[in-house]
Parts: C-alpha cells; structure tokens; sequence
C-alpha cells in the first residue's frame, strides 16, 4: 500500500525560505507601481486575444478598428503588450484619441512589447498583471486567442458571476469562432446545471465593431463608468 510516508523528502536549498519570503516584497512592489501608473486610465477596455494573429489577417484588422472606434469614444484601450491580437488593439487606440496601454509580461517566448503603447508596464507575475486586467477594465474584449485568452475570459467570467468585481460587459468577437464554446456551455454546464440560466447573461458575441462600443455605453447608460464606492471595496480583494 502506498503511503506519504514512504515517499522521499526533497532537500530544500539553504536560504530558500528566505528568499520566498523576500520574494512578497517584489509582488507588492509590482501591485503599487502598476496601480500608481494606471489609476488615470479611466475608464477603460480590456482587449484580449492570439499573439499569434498576423497583421494583416482578418481579426488584426478587425482588432484594430475596435480599439479605434473604442479609443476615439473616449475609452483607454488595454492589452497584453505583445504581438498579434495585442499589437493590434494597441495599435488601434495608439492612433485614437485615448490612451493606448500594454500591460507587458516577461516570458521566455512569443512576448515581445509592440511599438504602439502610450503607457506601458511590465510584470514578472501573471496574477499581479491579471488583476490589472479586471481592476482598471469598464468592459472586457475578447478576439480569437489560445489557452492565454481562454484563461482570461474565464477569470473575468468567474470574478463577475461570484460578485468579486462589478459585473461589466464581456464581449466576444467572433461567432463562428466561439460558436463552439457558448454552444457547450449550453448543452454540458447549463444542462447539468453547474451555471444557472442567467449565466449565459454575462456574455455577449458579435461580429460588429460598431455593437461592442454601443453595448458597452448601453450597459453603463443608466450608471456612469465610475465603480461605486461598495465596488471599489469589492475590488481591494480580487
């Protein structure tokens, strides 16, 4: 019979306690820096999708005119910071009138920052740079990405539907691409009632530059972009 008892106890290096430990101080260091650099972004569009979309292809260019249209509406446009679908947002807002914003991660592949940011900040920590995503975001964008985008539209899902952040639009753009995945969130979660039918509310999909901004100031009409004072306390604990 197996037993945990029975299994080897990996050596831990001297000083290594230490140096995790000291290591808290360099995630704070990276939650002020950023939260001091992007708290004047307001409001603002998380926009997310492939680093490997290619310029010129079809959802660079339909990226670009999004973060466009959302830069000249009055809207910071947020990326990830490096190629594809980010260059593209990037880009968009960086030849609109508001702010074009890459919030970079140092990677061993595929992250090269784009030319195209007027406020640009790195992190070494994917969840300290995710947390930015959602904290400064009035709206999430999500174009055609990999397990990266996957993961983020799920973060977003989740911290709405748990009333961890305020609920704000989530949008996916391409009907035929995520056609698939609303259709199983249908006939697996909802069927086995592991959502609820109101779930399927926080998401929206279309293929028009034009109905994201509208659905955007749609939801917000009513309420300003500014988070309550009960959602900023809300936001301290994402």
């Amino acid at each position: 019979m197996n037993t945990l008892s029975k299994l080897p106890t990996p050596a831990t290096p001297d000083g290594w306690n230490s140096k995790e430990a000291w290591r808290v101080f360099g995630i704070m260091s990276e939650f002020v820096s950023a939260t001091e650099r992007l708290n004047r972004i307001h409001p603002a569009v998380s926009i997310f999708g492939s680093a490997r979309t290619k310029p010129g292809q079809p959802y660079y260019k339909l990226t670009e005119e999004i973060a466009r249209l959302l830069s000249d509406a009055g809207f910071s446009v947020i990326s990830g910071g490096g190629p594809g679908i980010m260059e593209a947002a990037n880009k968009g807002a960086f030849y609109g009138k508001s702010p074009s914003v890459g919030l970079n991660i140092q990677l061993p592949h595929e992250q090269v920052g784009n030319l195209y940011q007027n406020i640009s900040q790195t992190f070494q920590h994917f969840f300290a740079r995710k947390v930015m995503f959602v904290k400064f975001a009035s709206a999430y964008v999500v174009m055609p990405g990999g397990f990266g985008t996957l993961d983020e539209l799920m973060e977003a899902l989740t911290l709405v539907q748990t009333g961890k952040t305020r609920k704000m639009p989530i949008i996916l753009v391409g009907t035929q691409f995520w056609g698939g995945l609303i259709e199983w969130f249908r006939s697996a979660l909802l069927a086995e009632k592991l959502i609820s039918p109101e779930d399927m509310d926080l998401i929206q999909v279309t293929d028009n530059p034009e109905e994201v901004v509208s659905a955007i100031f749609k939801h917000y009409e009513t309420r300003g972009f500014e988070p309550s004072e009960a959602e900023r306390e809300r936001q301290l604990y994402l």
